[in-house]
């Protein structure tokens, strides 16, 4: 089950790793970002990890296309959240 907790979580962790990732010019940095996306991708609500991945497999974990994916995981948890505090 998909908490609110759980969503603020991974909103706060998401949006606040994505906001470095996408302004920073330093490799090693994008790269450590990556690797904390991945980790806690992994550990993450398996119900809330799915509906992100919106079924697609490595979806959070996948380096081609991070910067999509990451943008597209924040706005689908700030959709959840309003849901969520709305309901």
């Amino acid at each position: 089950m998909i908490t609110r907790d759980s969503i603020e979580s991974a909103y706060c962790f998401f949006h606040q790793k994505w906001q470095v990732y996408r302004f920073s010019t330093n490799p090693q940095q994008r790269d450590d970002i990556e690797y904390a996306i991945a980790q806690y991708a992994e550990s993450m609500n398996k119900e809330l990890y799915t509906l992100l991945a919106n079924g697609l497999p490595d979806f959070l974990l996948s380096h081609k296309t991070f910067t999509a994916n990451i943008a597209q995981a924040v706005s689908q948890l700030d959709k959840m959240m309003i849901g969520k505090l709305n309901g």
